[in-house]
């Protein structure tokens, strides 16, 4: 790297280029992307054309959703970290399953009380409107009426977008043997979210699977979290074994070079 000429240049690959450039290939942005994480970096305005009544309405619910997203992750952690139920039951379960500390710390993983309206009372109390709790799918409406949380009593496992943002959730029952209630529940469809165009852990993985130049794929979330734990960085899921079209792209950005480890049982094998 030149900072006195701007430039950069890798002699092993060969790629090279100006500081744009550089922030594309480091943090696997768009050059849209890059220029405006430049700009909010050095506090720099970007001047756009003016957005229709439209585009600013849908620009202001996606921007709401997310806000409210990421309340909903800082909430979950706290709750899993400093709340008695939290730790006794959260956290117990983590630590059962061999997950470490830093990486509880470095997914944001939380939890959930075993509450059905903790959450709603507490985001609505802080202001957020019942209109993007809806929306993003953290709440849902009862049939008498009341706001309860889609996600009470789980661990929570936040979904990240390519940028780092909160765009999703999926939460684990801590009791597999309660067959009333299904073992994951994950945020539904909503105008920042499509389950096709999502990765879990793309985030986290993207740099390391640049710098190795291949990408395992794997079904769920502990899949990711347990090869992070052992060094394996260049590692994302598909939550699921349904691969789209839109899950081979986002890869293909970062490499041409994917291996499937899909569970051992027969609709792994057969997806595989």
């Amino acid at each position: 790297v030149s900072p006195a000429k701007g430039l950069c240049k890798c002699f092993s690959c060969g790629k090279g280029g100006n500081a744009v450039h550089f922030i594309m290939e480091h943090e696997q942005l768009s050059y849209y992307e890059a220029l405006k994480y430049l700009a909010k970096k050095y506090h720099i305005e970007i001047k756009e054309r003016e957005l229709s009544a439209e585009e600013k309405q849908a620009q202001t619910t996606r921007e709401s959703m997310f806000i409210v997203n990421h309340f909903a992750c800082e909430y979950f952690r706290t709750v899993l970290k400093k709340h008695k139920e939290g730790q006794a039951i959260g956290l117990a379960y983590f630590r059962q399953r061999g997950i470490r500390d830093d990486i509880i710390e470095k997914f944001q993983l939380g939890f959930s009380a075993n509450e059905r309206d903790a959450f709603a009372k507490e985001a609505t109390t802080k202001g957020y409107k019942e209109e993007f709790l809806l929306s993003t799918g953290l709440c849902y409406r009862t049939e008498e009426g009341k706001l309860h949380d889609r996600f009470w009593g789980r661990v929570i496992f936040p979904i990240h977008t390519l940028s780092g943002k909160v765009v999703a959730f999926g939460g684990r029952i801590i009791n597999a043997d309660n067959k009333k209630l299904a073992k994951y529940v994950n945020s539904p469809e909503s105008d920042v979210y499509h389950k096709s165009n999502e990765l879990y852990g793309i985030f986290f993985a993207k740099q390391a699977i640049v710098k190795q130049d291949r990408c395992f794929l794997v079904e769920g979330y502990t899949d990711v979290i347990a090869m992070h734990q052992a060094g394996v960085e260049n590692v994302v899921a598909s939550s699921g074994t349904s691969l789209t079209t839109g899950q081979i792209k986002l890869i293909h950005r970062f490499t041409n070079n994917i291996t499937v480890l899909y569970d051992g049982d027969p609709a792994g094998i057969k997806a595989s």
